[in-house]
């Protein structure tokens, strides 16, 4: 029964649940791509933010939509290379 408490058990459901938690075999690259996306996400649905957006960009508001899509797909850039150990 307190196994059931315990902060790695916890954890370990976060993790299963919650992509953006991480976990300890998360790179740098994935922690970032994770916030960015959540803040993307963020903007797109807080519809103020996206007038906000529009306002300063001098855009319409369809416009800074299709453009945060489009930041989704690789916010960071493309992937680095993997070095096989």
């Amino acid at each position: 029964m307190a196994e059931r408490y315990n902060i790695h058990s916890q954890l370990e459901h976060l993790q299963s649940k919650y992509i953006g938690t991480g976990h300890a075999d998360t790179s740098k690259y994935e922690w970032l791509v994770n916030q960015h996306r959540d803040t993307i996400a963020s903007y797109l649905g807080h519809y103020d933010l996206c007038n906000f957006f529009a306002i300063a960009e001098n855009e319409t508001k369809q416009r800074i939509k299709f453009n945060l899509m489009e930041k989704m797909i690789q916010p960071c850039g493309p992937p680095p290379d993997k070095h096989e150990d």
